[in-house]
């Protein structure tokens, strides 16, 4: 059985047999009806949950769990089960309940850090995170990672920067730490300080690849489309053959109305990229723009090909279908649309 537990923009797979030193579950013989007559051990309710039979191992964690003293791993695995339920604040009783009788159970601490942080609390979670200096055995999650993130949601952005360096090998003030700290900062949209940790990477290595080009993303977020030109333009000279370079760049000129610019940077990139969806989209809108909807149907509809879901190709398919009077297959665009970003809602009761 596979859990797959999702943590801070993270997925987390794991199986369940080799989780906890459990090994392969074997035929014990283990009722399937009704458990609540039973008297369980903790290894039945560890071979239970690794046949993923979670109910069943949970009512024996709970009967096992109400006995005093309770059993060493019961708190855990209970949190385990719980966490991987999306039932967090459950899961963060538990794993406090687990590190309360074992304050060397790094895996609980560990855990209940992830929790604290997935719950919003990440000022909570910290110290429960410093404490546990190594990953999870067999689970694939890096506390660093969550660790960074919890100093950055707290404003310790040097602190985060150091956490994400150790998470890949880095020196913690080296270039690569202040650029890599730059990248996750964005992703986080704290732009200011990916603008701050990427402009001290440059500081250190003027040369070093990707630093300009995250300027220039950080720029185009804050709506600085030239500054957001002048440093992809900057990026082009250190590294001329990335084809998502030449996506944002285009994207850059046609934000600030460089049409031409934006066609021949955009063709760059369709070449480099050929499989990547962005370039023909914006080359669809960049050809609207041009007044030229015979040539943005030709990209708009190789990018839909590639990807039917893209809610933002069918609205430029619908204006360039518009565009040449064709009004019925404009419809049929602008209908997808509206299906497309509707997919997925609660339907009425009834319905």
């Amino acid at each position: 059985m596979r859990l797959a537990w999702k943590c801070a923009g993270l997925t987390i797979l794991a199986v369940t047999g080799a989780m906890w030193g459990w090994g392969q579950a074997q035929e014990q013989g283990i009722a399937v009806g009704d458990t609540t007559a039973q008297r369980w051990t903790f290894e039945d309710a560890q071979a239970m949950a690794a046949k993923g039979r979670l109910d069943q191992a949970m009512i024996a964690l709970d009967q096992l769990a109400a006995q005093t003293p309770t059993t060493p791993g019961v708190q855990r695995l209970r949190g385990m089960i719980f966490y991987q339920r999306d039932e967090l604040p459950k899961a963060a009783d538990a794993f406090q309940k687990a590190i309360a009788q074992d304050a060397s159970d790094r895996e609980s601490t560990e855990m209940e850090g992830v929790t604290l942080f997935r719950l919003g609390r990440p000022q909570d979670a910290l110290p429960y995170l410093e404490k546990a200096h190594a990953a999870v055995e067999n689970a694939n999650i890096d506390p660093q990672y969550v660790l960074g993130m919890c100093y950055s949601d707290v404003a310790r952005y040097d602190d985060a920067r150091h956490a994400f360096a150790a998470q890949y090998g880095f020196p913690p003030d080296s270039p690569q730490a202040y650029l890599l700290a730059a990248r996750l900062f964005l992703r986080r949209e704290l732009k200011e300080q990916a603008t701050a940790q990427a402009q001290k990477a440059l500081e250190l290595n003027p040369k070093l690849p990707l630093a300009h080009q995250l300027l220039g993303e950080a720029a185009l977020a804050r709506g600085d489309v030239q500054t957001a030109i002048n440093e992809l333009a900057a990026e082009r000279t250190i590294n001329p053959l990335d084809g998502e370079l030449y996506d944002r760049l285009g994207d850059a000129y046609l934000r600030a109305g460089q049409y031409e610019q934006a066609q021949q940077t955009l063709n760059r990139a369709v070449l480099l990229e050929p499989s990547a969806t962005g370039p023909y989209i914006l080359l669809g809108q960049t050809f609207l723009k041009l007044k030229d909807p015979i040539q943005a149907l030709h990209y708009l509809a190789r990018a839909e090909q590639m990807d039917p879901s893209n809610y933002i190709t069918h609205n430029l398919l619908g204006q360039a279908y518009k565009a040449i009077g064709q009004l019925a297959a404009a419809n049929r665009e602008f209908k997808l649309v509206v299906e497309i970003q509707h997919r997925g809602d609660p339907k009425p009761a009834g319905k």
